[in-house]
Order: structure tokens, then C-alpha cells, then sequence
């Protein structure tokens, strides 16, 4: 139940915007204003009504006039015209779905894809002759990993590059329909070269997956992509559900032969003799640090859907303080819809999710810049990357689809007009839950790794140890799986719901009870599948299979605690009292929606009571109107005003409605001519 006292705390409060907005933007917030506001340029906002051809030829313009506004290549060498600024990169590029999602993603294929493969995959040798045209757009470039036949399994692909040391040559070759390259960014149009993957062969041997640059069509004097060169063939994939300026498309090779340099060979190279060498000797390890250089896709396309959720809420929570509907206490006026408990308790939560998701993306991209920028650049640092990425990005791509309908839904029928945005944004951000990795295989990769951890520690453990462990876990089966436990904290929280709350709000309960979920879910998954070890294949894999839906709950909750220690950690560097006192509030709301959400496992596990469990949605019932005081500070905090948006309900013109709508209404009561209701008259 709300207090008056609760709602007079709250509205004392003044939110420094600014603060907040320093702290949302992170160490590059500056470099990303500036793109931000470069994004108000017409020449790159997306226009409306476009066909798909027309969509894609302004996409492209805009590309180039990026590369003139030197926006793009801060990633790349100085010595060839970049800044050598990966983490500065990201938080730029992630700014470019303000103007237009297909943008933003035809850049990430050419600079962060394509160019990327070259700087990272290649060497000195390949960047001098290869990454100028990538950076200035004259080579328009594809990414061609991923096969109508395989998508997320990247070891399985079907094209091959067998070598021939007799011309000193690779014959690139798709033998079947299934390893044709699909869903290639630029492969429709406008690519003139390509990264390929493909299957390296040479002396009858297999080395596994490497990358091949390989020129993909002719070049007109004016620039233009041409016909498909000898052996080169392709077709286009067509209108899509969104990202229609990009122009995806499929390709297929017929023994397309090019130059042995064209190998991208930091991490495997071949003699001219067909001789194989490699710097990593493992094909397994050097296989996913191949895949591990390309970990920004999936870092830049988390934040860019972070953007996106951070302007719909925008929108929705802007127009919430002017839209108004049904009469309240007051039958001359109407309740603005931000102050319903309902459309509270559908917006706030998600505000408190995209917080945490940008904090939790701030950590992420210090720790890509640290790797790229060779600040801490071991195997561990990689590998933790690659983990903290794979948990990352399905949350802030899910988060961004349920915030877009939501927020739409809460518009009502505005929000379903185009002009809105809601209804694009959900078009072009649809496939970001399934392109740079599917998000529950990424979950599971995440999952892998919290088993791997489990068996590391469990390995490392001396007789002592493990002593306690079998002690620490028969204690654990007393307290949390017996009516004991649940009667003694039943016992505990009926004394004062008061209590309850003050507990459940302490910030060393909440971490307990979410760490607590993860380690447990974990534990549990990983006795499971002891019995896979010693088995015959076809068992160990049925036996996986049977956990793999809890292993990917377990990897779900370990990236919701990854969000809520980053949340933590921003609101502990806020100096102003009032401002940390909101965001407290905030990271609660997050923390205890994720509790609640959870409550099943928390009730069967005997991890919390009856009483507690109910006390956790009464408290956050208490927070929304504390927090409803402070939402539209909390989305200008963002940085995304009006114009940066371009939906028009958030642009102030619902407020004029409803004014001209009370002023009307109030000046016919003051002349004396308003009808009477019939109400009235059968009162009367």
C-alpha cells in the first residue's frame, strides 16, 4: 500500500539528469552524443514510403556520407587513418539506429564485419593492401559465414577452400545447395568482395574453418558493384520483415580460384608448398579464437537494441504524462495515464530492465576495448569477453522486442500508426534475437561455461574441501528442502511486514537470493550430467539434451545478476544523495521484478516463505509511485530528445490536445451552456 509520506519522500527529490546521463552513456559518452546528434541530419534519417530498391540506394548513400563525417572508422589503425579506439567505435555505432536500424547494420557489415574480419583475422600484410578500401566504402564488403544449411553451427559449414600448390592458388567451391552463403549483408547489390569462411583443405587434410577474401563482382569506373565474376554466382533474398536497406542476399562459389595471399592468415597460414602452420595448435581453441575476434557484432547489436528500448520508452513514458482517460476523483477531469497502477507496472519495470541492461553493456564494452585495445588481451580475458557477450546480447535484444510491444500497447492506437515508430522498430529489431548468434544457443554457449567454472572449482578442491562441500550441501538440503525451513521463516516474516520489506530491499538479500538461484540451478544441472562421464555417446548426448532447457534458464538468471551487480556498482558511484536514492530505487524495482518473476523456484526451493513472497510485490507496488514521480526525468536522462526519436506523439502535441480539450470544457461550464447529463437528472 502507497502512503502519502511515501509519495511526499519521492516527490522532494530532485534526479540530476545529467548525472545520470554521464553515468548511461559511459566512458565514451561524449563520442556518442556526438554521433547521437549527427543523427539529426536529414541527409540520414530514414524516409518513409521508400520501395525496397530506393531503401537500399539511399542506405548506401548515407554509408558513404558516413565515411565523409569520419564516423566510422575508429576501430582501424591510425597509421591508416583510424583511431585505434575499438571501445570509442562501438559506442558510436551502436547510435546509428537513432537515424535508421538498416544503417546501422549495413555499417556493421562493412566496417564492423567485413573490415573487421580483415583487421582481426588478417596481418600487416592484408590491412595495407585490403582495409583502406573496406574503411572508405570504394570495396562495398559481405561477411559470407553463415549457410542456408547451417547458421549458428559455424564448424559444420559445406564450402571448402582446397589448396593447389602447384598454382599456388585456394579453389573456393559450395558443393551443395545447403552451403550456399545466405542472409549475406550486401551480397544482393552492392558487394563487390566478400570474407569468406570455408572449410581450409590442403594436402588431403582438414584444418577446419579459416577466412578467404574473395572479390565477388566487377567494378564500374564510377564505384558501382558490376556482374558477378567467373564462378561467382548469387541471387537476392528479397523484402524481408524489416532492415529492408539492407540488401541481403545469398552466394555460391563453382572452384572460384583465388591467390594464396588472399588466406586471412593470422591464425593459420599455408606454405606455398601446401605446408599447414598454425600459432595455436589446438583446432578446437583455434577455431573460437577465429570466431572470438568477431565478438563485436554481437556486442554492438545488445547496445543498439538498448537504443532502441531507451527511445520507445522515451516515447511511451512522454506521452503517459499528457495522455489522459477516464475521470477520476474529479468528474470534470480526466487521469493522466502514467498515474494508473497498471500502466505503472508495465513501463517502469522495463525502465528499470534497460537501465540495467546499459550499465551491464557499459561494463561490456570496457571489456571489449581492454581486449581489442591489447589492455588485457590473454586467452582468460578473451574467453570472459566472449562469455560476458553471449549473455548480454539475447537479454537486450528480447528486452527491446517486449519493451517495443509494450510500449506500442500502452499507446494504444497511436502507437500501431507509423509515424510512431513502434511498429518499424519491431520490424527491424525482430531478427536481432537470431542474427551474430541465436540467442538461446548463445544462452547455452553461456551455460556451458557456468558448468565448465563449476567443474573447474570442484576439480581444484583438496579432501578438506570437499569435506565441507558434502557438509555445506547436506546443511543446504536442511534448510531449503524441508518444511523446517520454510516454517522457521514463516515464523520470521509474520512478525511485521515492515521487516520484510526492509529485508527484502537491503541490497545483500537481493544479491543472495539472485546468486542464489544461479549457483544452485547450476549445481544442480552439473550432478545431473555426472553420470554422461564414461557413457556411450548417444547417452551422454540424450542426457544433456534433457538439461538443456534448465541450462539455459540458469544462463538467463546468471546474465539478470551480471545486470543487477552492474546496476549496483553505477549507483554506488553516484555522489548526489538524491539521485542515488532514486536509483536505488530503480535497481530495486529491477532486482525484486526479477525476484517476483522468479517466485516459483524460489517458493518450491524453499528459498523464500509465503509471506516473504507476498512481500516482495507489495514493496514493489510501493516503488512504482515513488519512481512515477521520477520516470520522464529518467527517459530525458537518456539523451534521446523529440527530433532524435521522430515519433510524434513524443513531440509534446497529446499535451496541446488535452489543454485546448480542458480549456473547451471549462469555458462552457463558466458560460452557464453545458448540457445536463442524464446521470444527474435520475439522481436528482
Amino acid at each position: 500500500m502507497t502512503t502519502t509520506a511515501d509519495r511526499t519522500a519521492a516527490s522532494d527529490l530532485t534526479l540530476n539528469t545529467r548525472a545520470v546521463a554521464d553515468l548511461v552513456d559511459g566512458r565514451w559518452g561524449e563520442h556518442r552524443r556526438r554521433v547521437r546528434d549527427l543523427m539529426l541530419d536529414e541527409r540520414l534519417r530514414r524516409a518513409d514510403n521508400l520501395t525496397v530498391a530506393e531503401h537500399r540506394a539511399r542506405v548506401l548513400e548515407q554509408s558513404r556520407y558516413l565515411v565523409e563525417l569520419e564516423v566510422v572508422n575508429r576501430a582501424f589503425p591510425e597509421r591508416l587513418g583510424g583511431y585505434d579506439d575499438p571501445g570509442g567505435n562501438i559506442a558510436g555505432f551502436e547510435e546509428l539506429a537513432v537515424a535508421d536500424p538498416s544503417l546501422q547494420i549495413k555499417g556493421g557489415v562493412q566496417w564492423g564485419l567485413f573490415g573487421a574480419a580483415i583487421l582481426h583475422l588478417g596481418t600487416e600484410i592484408h590491412h595495407d593492401r585490403l582495409l583502406p578500401g573496406a574503411m572508405d566504402l570504394t570495396v562495398p564488403g559481405c561477411f559470407a559465414m553463415t549457410e542456408t544449411g547451417h547458421g549458428s553451427d559455424v564448424a559444420a559449414i559445406g564450402t571448402t577452400a582446397t589448396y593447389d600448390p602447384a598454382a599456388e592458388e585456394f579453389e573456393i567451391h559450395t558443393p551443395f545447395r545447403g552451403a550456399w552463403k545466405d542472409y549475406i549483408g550486401n551480397a544482393a547489390d552492392h558487394g563487390t568482395a566478400a570474407v569468406v569462411f570455408a572449410q581450409l583443405i590442403t594436402a588431403g587434410v582438414n584444418h577446419g574453418v579459416h577466412a578467404f577474401y574473395v572479390p565477388i563482382r566487377e567494378t564500374a569506373p564510377d564505384g558501382a558493384a558490376g556482374d558477378f565474376l567467373p564462378g561467382v554466382g548469387g541471387e537476392d533474398d528479397g523484402p524481408k520483415g524489416g532492415l529492408n536497406g539492407v540488401d541481403n542476399g545469398r552466394l555460391h562459389f563453382d572452384r572460384v580460384r583465388i591467390p594464396r595471399e588472399n588466406l586471412l592468415n593470422r591464425y593459420g597460414d599455408v606454405a606455398p608448398d601446401g605446408t599447414y602452420s598454425s600459432p595455436i595448435d589446438s583446432p578446437g581453441r583455434r577455431f573460437f579464437t577465429m570466431l572470438g575476434t568477431l565478438v563485436q557484432g554481437r556486442v554492438s547489436l545488445g547496445g543498439s537494441a538498448v537504443v532502441v528500448s531507451k527511445m520507445a520508452l522515451a516515447t511511451a513514458i512522454r506521452y503517459a504524462n499528457e495522455r489522459r482517460q477516464f475521470t477520476g476523483a474529479d468528474e470534470d477531469v480526466e487521469t493522466v495515464l502514467m498515474d494508473y497502477q497498471q500502466h505503472q507496472r508495465r513501463l517502469l519495470p522495463l525502465l528499470a530492465r534497460t537501465y540495467a541492461a546499459q550499465f551491464m553493456h557499459n561494463q561490456l564494452g570496457q571489456r571489449f576495448h581492454e581486449v581489442f585495445s591489447g589492455e588485457h588481451d590473454t586467452d582468460g580475458d578473451r574467453q570472459d569477453l566472449e562469455t560476458l557477450a553471449a549473455a548480454s546480447k539475447p537479454l537486450s535484444t528480447w528486452l527491446a522486442l517486449e519493451t517495443i510491444q509494450t510500449c506500442r500497447e500502452a499507446c494504444g492506437g497511436a502507437g500501431y500508426l507509423a509515424e510512431n515508430k513502434f511498429v518499424t522498430w519491431h520490424q527491424d529489431m525482430d531478427v536481432y534475437a537470431t542474427f551474430e548468434g541465436d540467442n538461446h544457443v548463445l544462452l547455452q554457449l553461456v551455460g556451458k561455461r557456468l558448468l565448465t567454472d563449476y567443474g573447474r572449482e570442484m576439480a581444484k578442491m583438496d579432501v578438506a574441501g570437499a569435506v565441507r562441500w558434502v557438509a555445506d550441501r547436506a546443511v543446504d538440503m536442511t534448510l531449503h528442502r524441508t518444511p523446517l525451513r520454510r516454517a522457521a521463516q514463516s515464523i520470521q516474516d509474520g512478525g511485521s511486514l515492515a521487516r520484510s520489506a526492509g529485508e527484502i530491499r537491503d541490497p545483500d538479500a537481493q544479491r543472495e537470493l539472485l546468486e542464489d538461484r544461479v549457483e544452485s540451478m547450476v549445481e544442480e544441472i552439473a550432478l545431473a550430467l555426472r553420470a554422461a562421464k564414461g557413457a556411450p555417446a548417444d547417452v551422454a548426448q540424450a542426457l544433456f539434451n534433457s538439461h538443456q532447457h534448465d541450462l539455459i534458464e540458469a544462463a538467463r538468471a546468471h546474465g539478470e545478476l551480471l545486470q543487477w551487480e552492474a546496476f549496483t556498482e553505477a549507483v554506488a558511484s553516484i555522489r548526489d544523495d538524491d539521485t542515488r536514492k532514486v536509483m536505488t530505487w530503480l535497481r530495486d524495482l529491477f532486482g525484486l521484478v526479477t525476484i517476483e518473476k522468479n517466485l516459483s523456484w524460489y517458493l518450491i526451493n524453499g528459498r523464500i516463505s509465503a509471506q516473504r513472497a507476498r512481500t516482495v510485490t507489495s514493496y514493489i507496488n510501493r516503488l512504482l509511485p515513488r519512481l512515477r514521480h521520477h520516470a520522464q526525468d529518467l527517459v530525458e536522462a537518456f539523451g534521446y530528445s523529440d527530433k532524435h526519436v521522430g515519433a510524434v506523439i513524443g513531440t509534446g502535441v497529446e499535451g496541446q490536445r488535452q489543454r485546448e480539450a480542458r480549456d473547451y470544457y471549462r469555458r462552457r461550464r463558466a458560460s452557464g451552456n453545458e448540457p445536463v447529463s442524464e446521470k444527474s437528472q435520475k439522481k436528482s
